[in-house]
């Protein structure tokens, strides 16, 4: 009877951590430069929209079988077949003029000023700064101005 008891927590505890891993890394981005979105979970819908920009970030909000309904940040939403998705790490600077500085201190000397939209690819985040690229530039932004995968 301790044996199944022991089990049944074991097995408890991996549901929850599973779940909750599940609820953390729910954006992509786009494995290509044109994916289909479908008005359905099923190759046989019609085609809604077309996204025309690889690493675009998308946040899944729901799946069937191998379709993830997505939400962009314009608030779009279809379906997606899984094998058009990256774990790519992206993220969309949602605030005009903001910096890209060489350090993840505000203090620290600025690189480029951005427009809102500029898709930028995620190296890493820390505390309230994520380290980006993004054409020719590289550095570090404020966390809170971007839309997509954030630690």
């Amino acid at each position: 009877m301790k044996n199944f008891f022991f089990i049944f927590v074991i097995l408890n505890i991996l549901l929850i951590n599973a779940v909750h891993s599940k609820e953390k890394n729910n954006f992509f981005s786009l494995k290509y430069n044109k994916v289909n979105v479908r008005q359905g979970p099923s190759s046989d819908y019609p085609i809604k929209f077309i996204y025309t920009k690889k690493f675009y970030p998308l946040k899944i909000i729901d799946s069937y079988e191998n379709f993830r309904k997505i939400l962009d940040i314009s608030n779009n939403s279809g379906w997606i077949h899984r094998s058009q998705l990256s774990k790519k790490k992206s993220a969309i600077n949602m605030k005009d003029n903001s910096l890209i500085f060489s350090k993840p201190e505000i203090y620290s000397k600025p690189i480029a000023i951005m427009k809102i939209g500029r898709l930028l690819l995620i190296k890493k985040c820390i505390d309230e700064w994520c380290k980006i690229k993004t054409d020719k530039y590289s550095g570090w932004v404020i966390k809170s101005n971007l839309w997509g995968f954030v630690d």
